[in-house]
């Protein structure tokens, strides 16, 4: 298959497809479409930015097309996702993808008041895309029925068990519990605690691990800057901006308290900034972010936690301040460009200290990063080189030993020092000066 067409969409999908330029599937969409039409579950797994959402969205429109209604109220479909921005962000693509239909899309999520949401309880929906918590709560409440269900759907999984939403979710889950089909989307299908929330929730589900194809990754050019020190990468950072005419990227970095220390740095550059990060309200970061889409701004500066979720139209640069600690979040953080066909930039700014990161991220993403060099910014330092990279790496890890192995005798002499007291407890202590 090489064409929608090749899927037999309902005609309906197909002009909304058009609408939307998509011109042929993604590698996760050719693997994960045809294996959810035929009804099986799916345990899905790709990069951010390679067609996830519309691997889901097509199966399960479809089927709702082809099976019309029976009850006249109730979600057929739920859609669970770890935050408000990425469920407004597949609400948003499923109402693009259904708008030659009668299909009704509503969201479900927190920062939003009762009265808000009373309209959704009160009228026919057929996909609701939710957050878990506020949606359990809702649920528990009696307000939203989840006998309708007939799919359920999990986005972003991983990220829904890092933040804690796995228990509310198996919950919602048993209460979906005469659904027909479950399909699970994950960045990564590592890890013993996604295994096991697999295991519960899926039925004999077909495996998917999909790799973007080459062509797919060429779409995001990607190279770095050695950096000799915070000084230089922060004047390196700004003329890149600078250079590149940068109208609308984001750059990332690691500690929320640096997202606001940077974009106030680059404002008395001159370069129009915002910032978000996981401590404010999401009435500020709605702002930030409009003001990003709005042209108001031309760089946001954000957390990974602040940025999940984030789906900025026509977002043309990602740039890494700082080097995620996961080869995984460097392909989120990047995956924010080069959308729905467009090409982006992906660029980094990597200090002798980040350089054990950098060959992660290479090895994983299997790609050749290309160091570059700005004029009159030039590096006085030179990148390590790998026998050095693998000495730090090597001190690094007998410091960790050594740390873990002082912390391990702190907590025996601790346990000891407790068994004493319970031993001695209502015994006189004897005083070592009192004669015999």
């Amino acid at each position: 298959m090489s064409n929608f067409e090749d899927f037999d969409l309902d005609p309906t999908l197909l002009k909304a497809i058009e609408k939307l330029g998509y011109l042929r599937p993604t590698s996760i969409q050719l693997e994960a479409i045809p294996v959810a039409m035929a009804g099986s579950d799916v345990l899905g797994s790709a990069p951010t930015g390679t067609g996830k959402t519309v691997a889901f969205l097509l199966p399960a429109i479809q089927y709702l097309l082809d099976h019309p209604r029976r009850q006249a109220e109730g979600a057929r479909v739920l859609i669970l996702t770890p935050t408000r921005e990425l469920a407004m962000q597949v609400a948003k693509q499923a109402s693009a993808l259904a708008q030659f239909t009668h299909l009704k899309i509503a969201t479900i999520t927190g920062g939003v008041s009762y009265e808000c949401h009373v309209e959704i309880f009160n009228q026919r929906q057929d996909i609701v895309v939710a957050t878990p918590g506020r949606l359990l709560q809702y649920i528990k409440q009696e307000n939203f029925d989840c006998h309708a269900v007939e799919m359920l759907i999990f986005d972003e999984a991983d990220r829904m068990l890092e933040m804690g939403f796995g228990q509310d979710a198996e919950r919602i889950a048993a209460e979906t519990r005469w659904r027909r089909q479950s399909l699970l989307f994950s960045a990564t299908l590592e890890g013993e605690l996604l295994q096991s929330f697999v295991n519960r929730l899926l039925d004999n589900p077909v495996n998917i691990a999909s790799q973007p194809s080459r062509r797919e990754r060429k779409k995001i050019h990607q190279w770095y800057y050695h950096s000799d020190s915070k000084e230089h990468k922060i004047k390196q950072l700004a003329r890149f901006i600078q250079s590149e005419n940068v109208e609308r990227g984001i750059i990332f970095v690691r500690r929320r308290e640096d997202a606001q220390t940077l974009s106030d740095i680059l404002r008395k550059r001159g370069i129009r900034s915002a910032y978000i990060q996981g401590g404010m309200n999401q009435t500020q970061r709605n702002h930030a972010i409009a003001h990003l889409k709005n042209g108001v701004v031309t760089t946001l500066v954000a957390t990974d936690v602040a940025a999940r979720g984030i789906d900025i139209e026509d977002l043309s640069h990602v740039m890494n301040y700082d080097l995620p600690y996961s080869a995984e979040v460097y392909t989120h953080r990047i995956g924010r460009t080069a959308r729905a066909g467009k090409k982006g930039i992906a660029v980094s700014f990597v200090e002798a200290h980040d350089y054990k990161l950098l060959g992660k991220i290479k090895r994983y993403t299997q790609e050749f990063l290309k160091a570059r060099i700005l004029t009159g910014l030039e590096p006085r330092t030179k990148p390590p080189k790998e026998g050095e990279i693998k000495k730090q790496t090597k001190k690094a890890k007998a410091a960790r030993k050594a740390k873990l192995a002082e912390n391990r005798k702190k907590a025996q002499k601790k346990v000891k020092l407790r068994h004493n007291v319970r031993k001695n407890k209502g015994k006189a202590i004897k005083d070592p000066h009192q004669r015999a």
